[in-house]
């Protein structure tokens, strides 16, 4: 082969491996084909979130062959708190726009976050409701043990401004750094109630019986979502923000007991 040829070959080798790596690069960030989005897109939900955007999550994949859609689910508050110390996310979705504002004001949010969908606290009790729990006031009875989200989670703020609109004081068993981990302690039937949200109520409805009561119209909470300003994902991050507010998210969200914004 002469070496004119020996340079050609060489070139076209060169060629189709740099355009191999983009390729690989373009996978692994993600990015838009035809309208359509691919790659992981990860997403840091509120617990109170996790059967919705499990649904949610293979809904949008199927609508962008090629995507992965990666959940976090914990209390918002820390979610909030890894987000700004640098923690590799895509998308926010709280339980509530206090733990939202703290993403936002550390500069972390890509625009304003938008509410998507409301909750409200319902009283969980095994099924069959063995102390005979029907409200608020109940749940201060020495007899019965009761467990709470800790303060700084949406569903433990929404449950003081609920107790205090009652004027009912407790003092609960456990403290729970999310809904899901109050819920347990029904379903283990380590406390006789908890006050968690409908929605979590009603995914456990196996095991546990939501008493509705009338201060929860006083502790409504607002779920804000917001792409991330370091998303890896950029394009991803937009159009799964996108998506949860589209119609077939919405119903989701709203078989699941969710209200609508």
């Amino acid at each position: 082969m002469s070496a004119r040829a020996l340079r050609a070959v060489v070139v076209v080798l060169v060629a189709v491996a740099v355009a191999g790596c983009g390729a690989s690069g373009d996978q692994a960030s993600g990015g838009a084909v035809d309208g359509r989005v691919t790659g992981r897109v990860t997403v840091f939900a509120a617990a109170s979130l996790t059967e919705s955007f499990r649904r949610i999550g293979k809904d949008f994949e199927a609508a962008n062959p090629g995507s992965t859609v990666t959940l976090n689910v914990a209390g918002s508050s820390a979610l909030a708190n890894q987000i700004n110390q640098g923690a590799p996310a895509d998308v926010f979705a709280s339980a509530a726009p206090a733990n939202m504002a703290t993403v936002t004001a550390a500069g972390n949010a890509d625009g304003t976050p938008t509410t998507f969908a409301r909750n409200q606290l319902v009283i969980a009790v095994p099924r069959g409701n063995p102390a005979g729990v029907t409200g608020l006031a109940d749940l201060s009875r020495s007899d019965v043990k009761v467990a709470l989200c800790a303060s700084q989670v949406p569903c433990g703020a929404a449950a003081r401004t609920a107790l205090d609109t009652a004027g009912v004081a407790l003092t609960p068993v456990t403290l729970e750094q999310d809904v899901k981990g109050a819920l347990a302690k029904v379903r283990l039937g380590e406390v006789d109630a908890a006050l968690v949200y409908r929605t979590d109520a009603r995914a456990a409805s196996a095991d546990v019986t939501g008493v509705e009561f009338p201060e929860s119209a006083r502790a409504v909470n607002d779920y804000p979502i917001v792409a991330l300003r370091d998303a890896p994902n950029p394009a991803g991050a937009k159009a799964f923000v996108a998506y949860v507010r589209s119609a077939p998210a919405q119903a989701v969200l709203a078989e699941a007991g969710f209200q609508a914004p």
